[in-house]
């Protein structure tokens, strides 16, 4: 029977000391995946960076014709694991997002109105039906 070498588990092996340390030395970058938001996090006037949110509910679409934009416009409610928020939804996101969708909202806003926080993918974001 070949006999296994004992191992010492007194000292730690100089190549896991090499990695942990090297991880403590390095500087995390700026990935394109942000953490997680949550909706009690949400701050008013303040960016959105990753949300993802059940859609409860998505109103009739209405037809807005204004300086800033023109097209199609709904306004929707989320949630998740810790609160409530209202959604914005622009142009073809209307069509996109149905009652019972996960929706990922991307580098977009938040604003209060009636002491409530909705959050919009703006002119800049992205919203990404994650599942149906």
């Amino acid at each position: 029977m070949p006999t296994t070498p004992s191992i010492n588990n007194t000292e730690p092996d100089k190549r896991t000391k090499s990695i942990l340390s090297a991880m403590k030395s390095q500087t995390n970058p700026v990935t394109s995946r942000a953490i997680r938001q949550r909706v009690v996090d949400l701050l008013p006037n303040e960016p959105v960076h990753r949300l993802e949110l059940v859609v409860l509910r998505r109103y009739p679409r209405r037809l807005v014709n204004s300086v800033n934009y023109t097209g199609s416009l709904a306004a929707a409610c989320g949630r998740d694991e810790t609160g409530l928020v209202g959604i914005v939804l622009w142009g073809d996101q209307v069509k996109q997002v149905k009652t019972g969708d996960i929706i990922r909202i991307e580098n977009g806003w938040c604003r209060e109105r009636n002491g409530e926080i909705i959050v919009s993918t703006g002119r800049n974001g992205s919203l990404m039906v994650i599942e149906r």
